[in-house]
């Protein structure tokens, strides 16, 4: 009986399921289970936090009246239409003189009844502060010319806008709208110190990263002196030092650097200045190759290069093709192109590629012809740069502290006979030889001399000894009966600050005489080599007397200034360690 009630009270209850898990597994444990459950609730969590966040956002942007005036522009070229697209832009440059500072006798301006343009400009951040919730100031630079802009807060600038502008980092590219206001003060930390632009509108261009490999305003600091590269140094201000290697690094951001711009609008206007001169007076602009068949001018520093299979040669100078194009009877011919020299020297004046200022041309008796339209040409380039690059110089100079250049008067520039040099330096207790070369310190202890004897920086040293010069240098005639190694040259060298520029003098223009130099010359050339060939043939068939020089331009830019490396005066320098950036 009771085993019937027993399967009536089974019968009532409902069949279980049968777990489909493998035999001998228990399944889950409570621990994980807890945890599933755990990590479920913080996931539903989030989910709503992350929609509250939302949820305010839109809250907050509905509230933000500056929603439509600020933001990060989409990558110029992949929309249709942008904010402030259109509107003529406005440079810095022209502003200030549009808007040119009151006398200092003026009364202070007032805002009620000045005018105020309202303008668009695109700039760079030079740097950016938040003052408070309500208030924040960059400093917007275009080029060398820099404005303070003002963001604060109104019935019709949000917060939320404030915060934005004040957050852009370091060195973004932006375009402002504003209104341009006269300071009651000037602002001492922009260029353009008498306005100053409240900001309407402030899109973001192109946003720089935060984190900068160099900082701007540390590569407008000078070097460290020569000898303490490597060596931890802090400038006045406590910041560090750049040195010369990191700046060449990154040289993008070094180039940044406004005595940068400087430089580099001084050496292209050493560039125009040199051309403007010599076309005046007749000369023709020429373009001579750079890849040559063989090297040339007797030297072994040379780079080698593969050409089709065959070798080929960077040009170390245009110096053979000047020659021919005067004898192709383009007597006055100038050129300014790179110039190539394998020469293993890591000192702060030697570069394996620097650009060179040419110029040849033929003359009627004399090759002092040529030395004093050289002559004229420097003079012309240097009261060019101080006139008309004045402010540039100046800004350089004073972070590289130098003397100012002194010249001499036109048509009395020193010309010192080798012989006289060399006197010179004995009598400052030089050893040297009568014959020998003078040395980098023995060039540079020379023009302290001649400073201190005629007050000027530039001269020339003429009359060199014919052993240390090319094969193609003009023999003297003054010495013509001595034996080679006590003959003089009809060549000459250009000094600034004691340090070489420019080397030149008059060239054999005779066929047999240049073949006889070769042959005489340490080592000895061959005229028939196919290196030689075409240029000894050229003087075949009749040619004017002639002369020239060639200029090293970074060089000239270095001595102006005062710079402390030629690397400095060099876009992207090349030198035996440097192949990049």
């Amino acid at each position: 009986m009771a085993s019937e009630e027993k399967k009536a009270d089974g019968a009532s209850l409902p069949e279980q399921p049968k777990q489909d898990t493998p035999a001998g597994d228990p399944g889950p444990s409570k621990n994980a289970l807890k945890k599933a459950a755990k990590e479920k609730e913080k996931a539903e969590k989030a989910a709503k936090r992350k929609a509250q966040e939302e949820a305010q956002k839109a809250s907050t942007a509905a509230a933000d009246v500056s929603s439509n005036d600020y933001g990060d522009l989409p990558l110029t070229g992949t929309a249709s239409s942008t904010p402030l697209q259109g509107i003529s832009r406005t440079s810095l440059a022209d502003l200030a003189l549009q808007l040119p500072p009151l006398s200092s006798d003026a009364a202070p301006p007032d805002q009620n009844s000045s005018p105020e343009p309202t303008i668009v400009l695109r700039a760079v951040v030079e740097n950016a502060r938040v003052q408070s919730a309500k208030l924040a100031f960059l400093v917007l630079r275009q080029a060398s010319a820099s404005i303070q802009a003002v963001v604060a807060a109104s019935d019709t600038l949000s917060r939320q806008m404030v915060k934005f502008v004040g957050s852009v980092s370091a060195e973004s590219v932006v375009l402002a709208q504003g209104t341009v206001r006269r300071p009651r003060e000037a602002i001492k930390s922009a260029s353009v110190s008498h306005l100053e632009l409240h900001v309407l509108r402030f899109f973001v261009v192109a946003r720089s990263e935060a984190m900068l490999p160099l900082q701007v305003e540390d590569a407008e600091r000078p070097i460290p002196a020569e000898g303490a590269e490597g060596k931890e140094e802090t400038g006045e201000e406590g910041r560090p030092i750049v040195t010369l290697n990191t700046r060449l690094e990154h040289r993008v951001i070094d180039l940044r650097a406004k005595h940068n711009g400087a430089i580099f609008a001084i050496k292209d206007g050493v560039c125009a200045l040199f051309q403007e001169f010599l076309r005046e007076r007749g000369f023709i602009g020429v373009q001579t190759p750079k890849l040559l068949g063989a090297a040339t001018e007797g030297g072994s520093n040379v780079f080698e290069v593969t050409y089709f299979g065959k070798k080929a040669y960077l040009a170390q100078s245009p110096q053979f093709y000047k020659q021919m194009m005067v004898a192709a009877r383009y007597e006055k011919v100038m050129e300014i192109g790179p110039i190539f020299r394998a020469e293993n020297s890591n000192t702060a004046r030697h570069l394996t590629e620097f650009t060179g200022l040419d110029m040849e041309m033929a003359f009627e008796e004399h090759y002092h012809e040529v030395m004093t339209v050289l002559e004229e040409l420097m003079l012309f380039i240097f009261n060019g740069l101080r006139t008309r690059y004045a402010k540039q110089t100046e800004l350089v100079r004073s972070i590289y502290q130098v003397e100012e250049f002194k010249l001499p008067e036109a048509g009395s520039v020193p010309r010192i006979q080798f012989p006289e040099a060399v006197k010179m330096l004995r009598e400052a207790g030089e050893q040297i030889g009568d014959f020998d070369d003078l040395s980098t310190p023995q060039e540079k202890l020379l023009g302290r001399l001649i400073l201190e004897k005629y007050s000027t920086d530039f001269y020339v040293i003429d009359q060199y000894p014919l052993a240390v010069r090319p094969f193609y240098a003009m023999p003297s005639v003054q010495t013509s009966s001595v034996p080679l190694s006590e003959q003089y040259s009809n060549s000459y060298d250009f000094f600034m600050r004691g340090q070489e520029i420019m080397s030149g003098g008059q060239r054999i223009h005779d066929a047999n005489l240049l073949s006889k130099r070769m042959r005489e010359f340490e080592p000895p050339l061959d005229p028939t080599h196919p290196g030689f060939k075409d240029y000894v043939n050229a003087f075949k068939y009749g040619c004017p007397p002639h002369g020239g020089g060639g200029i090293g331009l970074e060089r000239i830019v270095m001595l102006w200034l005062g710079l402390p490396n030629v690397r400095l005066a060099s876009l992207f320098p090349r030198d035996p360690s440097r192949l990049a950036p």
